[in-house]
């Protein structure tokens, strides 16, 4: 890990962006009428999606009446907004990646030209090698290529029930945050079942478990972790169809979907049976700082999902972030890096203002990421149908940003099967804040009576260990430098 923090030396001693403490500014995933530095982009993201949000109810309005009045009014609409259809065409035709190109920036597909190692989840991928043509080269290209491939992928869908009380059947051009999170816990419900080296299987019939992790991602209210469920769950955040989203919130509504799943069902049949935990803030409400992940929470957690009946279960970790107003504050870049260097690591929430992605490895400096910006026809999977076309839950396409062009405003996931995984975790995160100069993405502590006590330079060489804190709450004159926004 330290190999990042040498190789961006020179990019954090030129970045001198200081992370403002607003509660708004920065999260450009997550746009509002308060906020006050919208950006172009923001606003063309904006603009697409107030003319994509009417098309579902449009193309019901139009056809639901046989009356001469609707006849009419539908007559008097295309004249007046023939430019809607056009783009209502673009978008069904499958282009609604190009739209996001041209008002995002475009992004670079297929792999570098680089051969420095690449990192997918924890795993390492071996590229760099003296020759060209060296066979463990290319073993290790094949390797990571079939795993990239084996993760799920979660896109835009067309043709579903209709969502809640809405006519909106379809999530395209406002589901991204919600596609992305979709496959960050499907990685989480897949390692735990079948473990991380699990690969998708060349021929059928597939694994059991594998068909109903799909299932329960389906585009229906019958499935358990489905955009309708999700924004049910999610109302109490700002959770709406056909709204964004920012990573906060999309973070509190999985906790609140778990929560309720787990209080519909028995102990042994949990459809996600792991405790959720969402690292945020401290004790006091979230504040600003650095997020402390306190192990006595996590503790908690794991012992209320048992009902009180186990010391610890699997557990689900979700980091939201801020790292700066813009875009990231580069001192945070070797730390990104380093996260997904974690065996525990699910991935993380990110991408551009308006357009999130799921961030699955890195190379260098470079992010690769599950693009969910493609519209599908909607496919609800029978959970005992082993011989279904996955097809479209899967992308053999690689695509990759600079790190340091992501959107300030993310989150990330990991995921610990056992306490001994929780303690390897807390050990690595421990490391990489103790490492971090003066600027981590979250620090750990056991007691919420050390709070206030953690020193963002010097976190505790282990998750017993706690130090004096002269950062927060103090007259340090410097300490707002490394002051975080309030999440």
């Amino acid at each position: 890990m330290k190999g990042f923090h040498e190789r961006n030396d020179s990019l954090k001693r030129s970045s001198k962006t200081s992370i403002d403490s607003s509660p708004t500014s920065g999260t450009g995933s997550e746009p509002g009428p308060s906020d006050s530095k919208f950006t172009k982009t923001s606003l063309w993201s904006n603009f697409f999606a107030s003319a994509f949000s009417v098309f579902d109810t449009i193309s019901d309005s139009s056809t639901s009446s046989s009356s001469t009045l609707a006849c009419e009014k539908k007559a008097s609409f295309s004249k007046t907004n023939g430019w809607t259809a056009a783009v209502k065409r673009v978008v069904s035709g499958g282009s609604m990646r190009r739209i996001h190109e041209r008002v995002m920036g475009p992004s670079k597909t297929g792999m570098s030209s680089s051969t420095s190692d690449i990192w997918l989840l924890g795993l390492c991928y071996k590229i760099s090698q003296e020759s060209s043509g060296d066979l463990d080269a290319i073993n290790g290209l094949t390797a990571f290529k079939h795993d990239f491939s084996s993760r799920i992928l979660m896109t835009y869908r067309k043709g579903f029930d209709a969502i809640c009380d809405t006519k909106i059947t379809s999530d395209a051009s406002w589901g991204c945050m919600l596609r992305s999170s979709q496959m960050l816990v499907a990685q989480a419900l897949l390692f735990h079942r079948l473990g991380r080296s699990w690969r998708k299987p060349l021929q059928k019939p597939f694994d059991q478990a594998y068909i109903e992790i799909l299932h329960q991602f389906g585009d229906s209210e019958a499935s358990a972790f489905s955009i309708h469920n999700l924004i049910k769950a999610g109302k109490t955040y700002g959770l709406a169809a056909g709204s964004w989203v920012g990573p906060y919130a999309m973070c509190r509504s999985w906790e609140s979907l778990a929560r309720s799943k787990r209080e519909e069902n028995n102990q042994e049949h949990q459809v996600l049976p792991m405790a959720v935990y969402v690292v945020s803030g401290d004790e006091d409400g979230e504040r600003g700082g650095a997020p402390v992940f306190c192990i006595e929470d996590a503790s908690r957690h794991c012992f209320e999902f048992s009902r009180h009946e186990a010391d610890w279960t699997p557990i689900l970790l979700l980091v939201p972030l801020v790292l700066g107003l813009d875009k990231v504050n580069l001192r945070y870049i070797p730390s990104l890096q380093a996260t997904l260097t974690f065996p525990q690591c699910l991935g993380i929430l990110g991408g551009k203002p308006g357009a999130s992605t799921y961030i699955v490895g890195v190379q260098e400096e470079n992010a690769l990421y599950i693009d969910p910006h493609d519209v599908q026809p909607v496919v609800n999977l029978s959970p005992d149908n082993l011989e279904a076309d996955t097809s479209s839950y899967h992308c053999d396409t690689i695509r990759h940003i600079p790190l340091d062009s992501i959107d300030p405003s993310l989150a990330i996931g990991f995921f610990c099967q056992d306490k001994d995984d929780f303690d390897d975790f807390c050990c690595r995160a421990s490391r990489l804040a103790e490492e971090s100069k003066g600027a981590p993405l979250f620090t750990v502590a056991q007691t919420h009576g050390a709070l206030k006590r953690i020193h963002h330079g010097n976190t505790m060489a282990d998750a017993g260990e706690v130090r004096a804190d002269d950062s927060i709450g103090g007259t340090d004159e410097n300490s707002n430098e490394d002051d975080w926004q309030i999440l």
